[in-house]
């Protein structure tokens, strides 16, 4: 009799450059095939996850404080220190933002940089979501948030404004390693199955990461020697204790306040 068929899970990915070497096992590798791949931004991702239409994607960490999702351990997007693509770009010292003007496809990445102005430079300006244009977004407000791929193919020493890296700066005010992204799903799909071959994906792009520069350089439009420092010095995939708990410090900052009595 023959068996019934299994739909494969749904996984939800990011067309972003630095969740390129976490999903090269799934599209070049022995993982090949065990998945329903699908690419979007990082918020598309976490609704995606919220309305069902995907098992298990990778969210922005913010999304944690809004889902209730089983992460999978050992594989995400972090940093220890400079990242490169998230930029805080602002006419004036940060400290004297009033208006910022932020690319909102990350929510991890708004609620960061609603975190470090509060508590790095007392500052709690509005945000105005915006695509990222740097110009036009400069021309609305004080300062414009850039993230992924964007802000890759921008050089910061060439412009003419105070240029934050926010990896930088969460390393500096709190001392710990900085989570970006991480999978997720609901428990019940989240199987050591699952979870081995997420991280054998990881891996598997990580030893691979020259055949990632020469395959996404030209096609993203950002310098083989950018992509390659970024992948290998700004970018961390195999997440490891002292990610998780700087992931859970920003997740205390990041999380709703209840209203006071």
């Amino acid at each position: 009799m023959p068996q019934p068929h299994t739909p494969r899970l749904r996984v939800c990915a990011v067309s972003y450059l630095n969740t390129t070497p976490l999903v090269w096992g799934m599209l070049h590798g022995p993982q090949r095939g065990l998945f329903d791949l699908d690419f979007q931004i990082p918020a598309a991702c976490a609704d995606q996850l919220a309305s069902g239409a995907a098992d298990i994607g990778i969210i922005p960490s913010f999304e944690l404080t809004r889902q209730s999702l089983e992460v999978i351990p050992g594989a995400g997007i972090a940093c220890h220190g400079p990242v490169r693509s998230i930029l805080l770009v602002s006419a004036r010292p940060a400290g004297e933002i009033h208006r910022l003007a932020a690319d909102s496809s990350s929510r991890t990445s708004v609620q960061l940089a609603r975190v470090l102005l509060e508590r790095r430079f007392a500052a709690e300006p509005e945000l105005i979501p915006h695509t990222p244009d740097l110009d036009a977004m400069l021309r609305i407000a004080d300062a414009a948030l850039i993230i992924g791929d964007p802000a890759l193919r921008i050089e910061p020493s060439r412009l003419p404004y105070y240029v934050y890296d926010l990896g930088k700066e969460w390393v500096e005010m709190t001392g710990l390693p900085f989570v970006f992204a991480v999978w997720a799903g609901r428990k019940s799909v989240i199987t050591p199955g699952v979870v081995d071959a997420f991280q054998q994906s990881c891996r598997f792009g990580r030893e691979r990461i020259e055949e990632i520069v020469a395959a996404e350089s030209g096609r993203r439009e950002i310098p083989r020697d950018l992509v390659r420092e970024y992948l290998t010095h700004r970018i961390v995939h195999e997440l490891g204790p002292r990610d998780y708990e700087g992931m859970d410090r920003f997740l205390e900052y990041a999380r709703p306040r209840a209203p006071s009595a």
